[in-house]
């Protein structure tokens, strides 16, 4: 399991990291607090240990970026002490709050807990796919670049979402129409041709003007 700290402190971060990582967890620690968001994306924890006062934007901000995406279990690390922060943690998404200074004991019990109570009985899957700054989410079929979101048809989420299944490689047309209807021969050529127009014009919207490439006589790519 992978447990993403967000902490500015950098010898408690190092400290948390290494009382978990005793425990067989591995870590990802946070360094870059103006793109927290982006590392989640790419990084794909089980579990975050989140920080409120942060540089930039607090914990509050990132938890609610989080949450657009994902249900990942998040738990809140702050010296802050008055009920209205550990309301505003719970209110934000967070699913607990310790107060420093803590327990390892205790932080090692509430993240195998929640990690038993998310994990347990269901197959891991993840929630979003990341490439280059664009996010696309799994669960509701909307894409994401920085601060801007558009909807996208279920046809417009199929393309996209094969298309960065295999960034780096071209995708031929016939793939990608086996894809949104299982076969070819019901489809007009056309219709896949309109619904990538529909796509980067949504892409080009969220400032992605190029993402999409077109490889003449092969397919598409992104790179």
């Amino acid at each position: 399991m992978k447990i993403m700290i967000v902490e500015d402190e950098k010898t408690i971060r190092e400290m948390v990291a290494e009382t978990i990582g005793k425990w067989g967890f591995e870590t990802v620690q946070v360094a870059d607090f103006d793109n927290v968001f982006r590392q989640f994306v790419r990084e794909d924890p089980h579990l975050v240990l989140m920080d409120i006062n942060l540089p930039s934007f607090d914990g509050f901000y990132w938890c609610n970026k989080i949450r657009e995406v994902s249900k990942v279990p998040i738990i809140f690390l702050s010296s802050r002490n008055t009920p209205m922060d550990m309301v505003m943690s719970m209110n934000t998404g967070g699913d607990d709050y310790i107060q420093k200074p803590f327990y390892s004991d205790v932080l090692v019990a509430k993240i195998n807990a929640l990690l038993r109570r998310t994990y347990s009985y269901t197959d891991f899957q993840p929630n979003v796919i990341e490439h280059d700054g664009v996010v696309l989410n799994l669960k509701d079929g909307d894409v994401l670049h920085k601060e801007q979101k558009a909807e996208l048809t279920k046809n417009e989420f199929k393309i996209l979402h094969i298309l960065l299944q295999h960034a780096g490689s071209v995708v031929s047309r016939e793939k990608i129409m086996r894809s949104l209807w299982e076969d070819e021969s019901f489809v007009d050529d056309n219709t896949l041709t309109v619904n990538i127009t529909r796509l980067r014009k949504k892409l080009t919207e969220l400032g992605k003007e190029h993402f999409i490439s077109t490889k003449k006589g092969q397919g598409y790519i992104i790179q």
